[in-house]
């Protein structure tokens, strides 16, 4: 089979299966799958394709046929100019998370603290720590598999692995459990948890619902189940004058924020993505406050 008989069956059957942008996702396919991008397709669309690439590109495009998600059948997504890999089991790094790490990426100093929770890949604590000087992070998950992956990366993308760690547990509960809460508390807590309201999981697309962790994306009924317990428990791993930043579903701003100032965050803030639509709230342990209150 040709490469360009190749880059037509692909295309084709991806189509039959419902993938909208079928063109592109093959393009993706064969450029890291089959070391093959647009412009060497087009130059070698007569050359025969080498046995052992056709094999390999098969296999994952069946893969993808059924609808797995393209960065699983690829193994590695970018993310914030940098590499991740990705398998099952884990949350995929999306765009609109970096968001997230830019509006963090603002108030980071040399030698910060930094708490990742629900760390899933580590693309958001990896991504701060390595456009960054000096800062310290701790990446917290329930997931064992994620964490495992969230090392790979960090071993992958980072110089100094001193200035990372993880601890598998639930949400704060991590951090007693292995012993990585700092004194005085963290300078920045950020978190990309489950917001996906329960019975809305069942409604997304095949590659969402029927691949990527539930645990990662049911957020319980409203959607806010962990948010609520992240915002709750903050003051007690914050310090003064630290800030919280949270990203959220697209309608959730209003009650997010609502619940930061409940629980006395000062400076709250909803922050929208490039699209317009609400994508992080963040707010700050007031200085002069003795603690912040459970909202």
């Amino acid at each position: 089979m040709t490469y360009g008989e190749l880059k037509n069956l692909a295309e084709d059957r991806l189509t039959l299966a419902g993938i909208a942008d079928a063109g592109s996702d093959v393009r993706i396919m064969l450029t890291d799958l089959a070391g093959a991008g647009p412009a060497f397709v087009a130059a070698h669309a007569e050359d025969e394709v080498p046995a052992e690439t056709l094999e390999r590109f098969m296999a994952a495009l069946d893969r993808r046929v059924r609808r797995e998600p393209l960065q699983y059948v690829c193994g590695s997504w970018n993310f914030m100019g940098l590499d991740f890999t990705v398998r099952t089991g884990v949350l995929i790094p999306r765009q609109d998370t970096e968001i997230l790490v830019e509006e963090v990426l603002r108030v980071l100093h040399d030698g910060m603290r930094i708490l990742d929770v629900c760390t899933g890949s580590g693309c958001i604590l990896i991504s701060l720590l390595r456009y960054s000087n000096d800062c310290i992070g701790t990446g917290c998950d329930a997931s064992p598999k994620a964490l495992a992956v969230a090392r790979e990366n960090a071993a992958a993308l980072l110089d100094d692995m001193t200035h990372v760690m993880f601890c598998e547990g639930d949400l704060y509960g991590a951090l007693e459990a292995g012993g990585e809460a700092p004194d005085g508390g963290f300078d920045v807590i950020v978190s990309n948890p489950p917001y996906v309201p329960s019975e809305v999981i069942d409604t997304l697309e095949p590659e969402v619902r029927d691949h990527e962790p539930r645990m990662a994306l049911d957020g319980g009924r409203d959607g806010l189940d962990l948010i609520r317990r992240i915002i709750d428990g903050a003051g007690d791993h914050l310090i003064k004058g630290g800030a919280l930043y949270l990203e959220i579903g697209f309608d959730q701003g209003a009650a997010v924020s609502g619940l930061m100032k409940a629980a006395g965050f000062a400076e709250v803030e909803v922050i929208r993505d490039y699209a317009g639509l609400d994508r992080v709230v963040r707010g700050t342990r007031p200085i002069l406050e003795g603690s912040i209150s459970a909202g």
